[in-house]
């Protein structure tokens, strides 16, 4: 059974009638935990390995190893420079290959010039093939335009005037109302005066009730 409806007082009782003692309940979470401490594992740098360690002799090796390299990469460098040419011999050497691409680039150009020439006035005479066939189509196309429009503009004023065409239609043409908009609202048809309300009557004889009346008159008469 829950207990979400109980007073928060409640469950702090200690007992039926001492009200004084606290309750007895606790929590899982409330347990202790964590009551062991963590050791070092070998090889984590426990006390003994730390003793018998002499960090300075350690420190000297790794400073001689770091000079070592530092003095390999000085070597290397100064055999680069030393392989490399002058900065002079290599931009003379730059220019001369240079300015023999620049030989071969000017002979090459001197043979296609004429090609080129020939190439350009063929296709400059394609392009202008071209601008008179599109000019001669856009100037159909807008011709054509104008006609449809001018077809359409003279139907519409034939059509809208019916002087012009009573004559054709005068047999066809009807313009007698047909129907009136109010034949099918919901005061149409409304009588002037409300329907006279009758009192009904309680009379205990059956030959001279309402029903009997109205029986009579109906199959009778």
């Amino acid at each position: 059974m829950t207990t979400a409806a109980r007073p928060t007082f409640d469950p702090a009782k200690g007992g039926k009638n001492d009200l004084s003692a606290l309750s007895k309940q606790y929590s899982s979470r409330d347990l202790p935990g964590h009551t062991k401490l963590k050791y070092r594992e070998p090889g984590q740098g426990t006390n003994e390995e730390v003793r018998s360690r002499d960090f300075r002799r350690d420190l000297e090796e790794r400073e001689r190893v770091a000079s070592r390299d530092k003095e390999r990469g000085r070597g290397a460098e100064r055999d680069r420079r030393a392989i490399e040419p002058a900065p002079a011999a290599k931009r003379s050497r730059q220019e001369a290959i240079q300015a023999s691409i620049d030989a071969d680039d000017r002979d090459s150009d001197s043979d296609s010039s004429d090609s080129d020439e020939d190439d350009t006035a063929e296709l400059m005479a394609e392009l202008a093939r071209i601008k008179a066939e599109r000019a001669a189509e856009a100037i159909r196309k807008e011709e054509q335009q104008r006609r449809h429009e001018e077809q359409i503009r003279t139907e519409n004023l034939l059509q809208g005037n019916p002087l012009l065409q009573y004559a054709s239609t005068a047999t066809k043409a009807d313009f007698r109302v047909k129907r009136r908009w109010d034949d099918d609202v919901v005061f149409k048809n409304c009588s002037r005066s409300e329907p006279e309300k009758k009192d009904k009557i309680f009379i205990n004889d059956s030959l001279r009730s309402e029903f009997h009346r109205r029986f009579m008159e109906k199959y009778i008469k």
